[in-house]
């Protein structure tokens, strides 16, 4: 199974042998043990999380001790820093988190289990993400701060990794697909009095500061303060950056959303929701009407995880009637429109508009419903646990000679709980292909996990489906691809590829990957008020 671990382990007292072996790295486990040997799996666990914490720390130390606007460093060598400062501050905060968890209880309920999972799933990703920036640079003035930086990296990489696999052998439970709730779906009304207020209906308060609060709850979503951005200055701020400047930090729910109503126009800027700004809605007037842009990109020295438009990371992220484009076309090549790593963040009726490289699921668990998604190569790509659902999936003409696919999932680790799930979508050229092959995806990472469930595919789809990484045979034996109970004239599975890693998924397998099973949406969803479906139809 996709999620099996070992529950036997934990209960009782573990050789250290034993402990290493049941990792992905059992040589560098067995020479970091403590010099005492340990009881069981969670004490094992928890001494190598606090070695994790040492060692993030020590890196994120590291990585700030390059100066970043240092005069001989390239554009990408600043970009790469300015990634790895940023990747490197989330790990020490997420393993702190970890820690604190695990050294103040007993035991996990069922969430705070997956909570964890997710985080350390994570940190895994996050240090990919580094390396990647780091390994892409070129220039031998950059090689001294390269090769001062991957070792380092890579070790604590090995240590995460350790971490992950014994959190997941000592605490997470062996899933049973049998005890998964039946289908059902949530029909949540999504702010029904969202009209009237942007058109000046309902009463609105003001605050002292001249800010307008609704004082209660709208549309069954709590909300702590409501602003409004437009460019005409009618509104409290002219830019969406500055309306994200004035939320407060670290709120929680039971403060309710600190919501942004965005009126319709075109938005030349980069937005950034940083860490510290919990539970921030976003609401525009409308796929089209509200707009935001911009054209960062590789070709122009901008790293893939740097070129968004739009990235957000503070948790539970709330997005509606949105667009969010770059624009800078297919012969830039990568070049993100949003990149997402907020835990528990949703996306209801936005548009995501590029080509390369669209919408980056970078990390986490993210939910995206009725949204439209345009794209030609790698256009849902990253390691989030993310579910699409009711989206439309467009592809466009990419450069002549090209070929499109869809998702590039980069799954790292064979214990991270992560993958990207497309359920009850549809798949269609958004203008005339001239032939151009279309898949579904192809493996950017070893542990590759993508699965289409219940989703319509046009003629537009490859019968072999899926495709190679830069015709190679990587990760063909670790993915795993799935398909599952999908219709129209490019969901033959009949001549799709024979990997072992690929699966005609039966239903207790595609249940795993559903709403409710894999991403908790019925623990997070509902304070939205978005409407969700929580299993299969």
């Amino acid at each position: 199974m996709l999620f099996s671990c070992s529950p036997s382990l934990a209960s009782s007292p573990t050789s250290p042998s034993t402990i290493c072996n049941s990792t992905p790295h059992p040589s560098f486990c067995k020479s970091n043990l403590p010099p005492h040997e340990l009881s069981t799996i969670h004490d094992y666990g928890w001494y190598f999380l606090h070695q994790s914490l040492s060692s993030a720390k020590d890196f994120l130390s590291l990585v700030k001790s390059y100066p970043i606007f240092h005069s001989s460093y390239s554009k990408p060598t600043v970009h790469a820093l300015k990634d790895c400062q940023l990747l490197a501050d989330l790990n020490v905060d997420f393993l702190s988190k970890s820690f604190q968890t695990i050294s103040s209880t007993k035991s996990l309920n069922s969430m705070q289990t997956k909570d964890l999972h997710t985080l350390l799933s994570s940190i895994l990703t996050n240090q990919e993400t580094c390396s990647d920036g780091l390994q892409e640079l070129t220039s031998e003035l950059d090689s001294s701060l390269k090769n001062g930086l991957l070792g380092p990296l890579s070790n604590g990489t090995k240590l995460h990794s350790i971490s992950l696999a014994l959190f997941k052998h000592g605490w997470v439970p062996k899933i049973n697909p049998e005890s998964f709730p039946w289908p059902t779906e949530k029909k949540h009304i999504m702010f029904p009095n969202m009209e009237k207020i942007m058109k000046g209906l309902l009463p609105l308060k003001l605050s002292i500061s001249g800010r307008r609060l609704l004082q209660t709850t709208f549309g069954n979503v709590l909300a702590s303060q409501t602003v409004f951005v437009n460019p005409d200055g009618s509104g409290d701020f002219t830019t969406i950056n500055d309306a994200v400047a004035a939320a407060p930090e670290k709120t929680d729910i039971s403060d309710g959303y600190f919501v942004i109503y965005i009126a319709a126009g075109v938005y030349n800027e980069y937005v950034s929701v940083n860490s510290n700004k919990h539970y921030l809605m976003m609401i525009g007037e409308g796929i089209g009407r509200t707009v935001i842009t911009g054209d960062h990109n590789y070709v122009d020295g901008s790293s893939t995880f740097d070129s968004a438009t739009f990235a957000v990371v503070g948790q539970e992220f709330v997005a509606k009637e949105i667009t969010f484009r770059n624009t800078a076309g297919p012969g830039k090549y990568q070049a993100v429109a949003v990149r997402n790593g907020a835990d528990l963040s949703t996306f209801y009726k936005c548009s995501f508009e590029g080509y390369q490289d669209t919408l980056y699921t970078h990390s986490l668990r993210q939910f995206y419903k009725e949204c439209d998604i345009y794209g030609t190569i790698d256009f849902i790509f990253g390691n989030a646990a993310v579910v699409f659902q009711d989206c439309n999936i467009y592809l466009r003409l990419p450069l002549h000679g090209q070929y499109n696919v869809i998702t590039a999932q980069g799954k790292t680790d064979p214990n991270q709980n992560t993958g990207t799930s497309i359920h009850l979508c549809s798949i269609r050229a958004a203008e005339e292909l001239n032939g151009t092959e279309t898949y579904l995806g192809r493996p950017w990472k070893e542990y590759s996990t993508t699965v289409y469930i219940q989703s319509f595919m046009d003629n537009l789809i490859n019968p072999l489906g899926w495709h190679t990484w830069n015709d190679t045979d990587f990760a063909l034996d670790t993915l795993y691809y799935g398909e599952y109970d999908n219709t129209g004239p490019g969901s033959d599975t009949s001549n799709r590829v024979t990997w072992p890693g690929y699966h005609v998924m039966n239903e207790d397998e595609a249940n795993q990957f559903t709403v409710c099973n894999f991403i908790q949406g019925d623990e997070w969803l509902p304070a939205t008020q978005g409407r969700y479906t929580c299993g299969l139809v």
